[in-house]
């Protein structure tokens, strides 16, 4: 007899009785934007998480800032770390809600997808190149779906586009929902302890209401907020919410991160030397676009297009490099480590 059982695609796409009533199904999917044989052994949603893990937009996120340029240490979180935390939370998330967890997991990996080197300071940098502004949601839609065309199904990429939440419409999905509510958690408590690693703060500084709520910065605080959106959500029945009462503390603690550590006059000289850095290089590659490489390239796009998904794919030491090269500068010298710029 043996010891294993086949579960394969027919067997994991059983999920009435396991999931929830809001939960997606995999079965239910709005499909890819082209027709595909299914895989025998996989649902929809899976093969989209395993087609995000091998993107090379993915793998750029291990050199991309998340809060600290160029930090000096092994611990900091990068935006790789970071979305890996997302994903934790998110897949928590929804296991205690009833939820389709491979969906919230696929949309975690990929949510980060599209941002530029140097944090969301790259969104100013990159805004007087795009009509209405660059975000990097809508860059990642466009690497998921132009430039690595990865053909993902509509709910996960519906989960890329809207899991800011600057983002409107909101998403579709309650696994999206989980994405949200894990990014801000993901963010402010491993921030909050990265600032306090650097010395920026201490940990009594921290709002006193959030430290009474979730506790510290860390495992503490990421379980305290998990917790408080799992009971929010049974109470609402309906939607992806946060509990009143915590919902008010994570607003303050937020505030006060952005204005003790993302927003900090610390910051502002890292933040200009960032910008200046970028557009500098978008406006080079504007005069040469030879230097674009050929794959990583759409040829149907526009020329400032071309160099915006060409910088903005950077990870922050390919920029810094890159520029000091072309420019002869030492902006990679000057980007002195340890300061925050979200």
């Amino acid at each position: 007899m043996s010891g294993f059982r086949l579960t394969d695609r027919a067997a994991r796409e059983r999920e009435e009785e396991r999931l929830a009533p809001a939960a997606t199904r995999s079965l239910a999917s709005g499909g890819r934007s082209r027709p595909e044989p299914e895989d025998p052994l996989r649902t929809a949603f899976e093969r989209d998480r395993d087609r995000i893990l091998h993107a090379k937009s993915f793998r750029r996120l291990k050199h991309k800032t998340q809060v600290f340029l160029n930090p000096d240490g092994d611990h900091f979180v990068t935006r790789l770390t970071h979305t890996l935390q997302v994903d934790q939370v998110a897949r928590a998330l929804a296991r205690a809600l009833g939820l389709n967890e491979t969906l919230a997991e696929a949309i975690a990996l990929g949510h980060d997808l599209g941002h530029s080197p140097f944090g969301h300071i790259g969104e100013d940098a990159l805004e007087p190149y795009v009509p209405g502004g660059w975000h990097h949601a809508a860059q990642g839609i466009r690497i998921v779906e132009v430039l690595e065309d990865l053909n993902l199904t509509a709910e996960v990429r519906d989960g890329i586009r809207a899991h800011s939440w600057k983002i409107t419409p909101p998403p579709a999905t309650r696994e999206a929902e989980c994405v949200r509510y894990a990014d801000r958690i993901g963010y402010l408590s491993h921030d909050a302890l990265d600032a306090v690693r650097a010395g920026v703060l201490r940990p009594g500084d921290l709002p006193a209401r959030a430290r009474a709520v979730f506790g510290e910065p860390g495992s503490a605080m990421v379980g305290a907020m998990i917790d408080a959106v799992v009971a929010g959500s049974l109470a609402d029945g309906g939607r992806v919410v946060m509990a009143a009462e915590p919902l008010e503390a994570m607003h303050e603690l937020r505030a006060f991160m952005f204005e003790r550590v993302y927003s900090s006059e610390t910051a502002a000289g890292q933040k200009q030397l960032a910008v200046d850095v970028i557009r500098r290089l978008v406006d080079h590659h504007l005069a040469h676009p030879e230097l674009i490489p050929a794959t990583y390239r759409d040829a149907g796009a526009d020329l400032t297009t071309q160099v915006v998904d060409h910088v903005s794919g950077m990870t922050d030491r390919f920029a810094l490099t890159t520029h000091d090269r072309l420019f002869d500068g030492d902006a990679t010298a000057r980007m002195r480590p340890l300061l925050p710029i979200r």
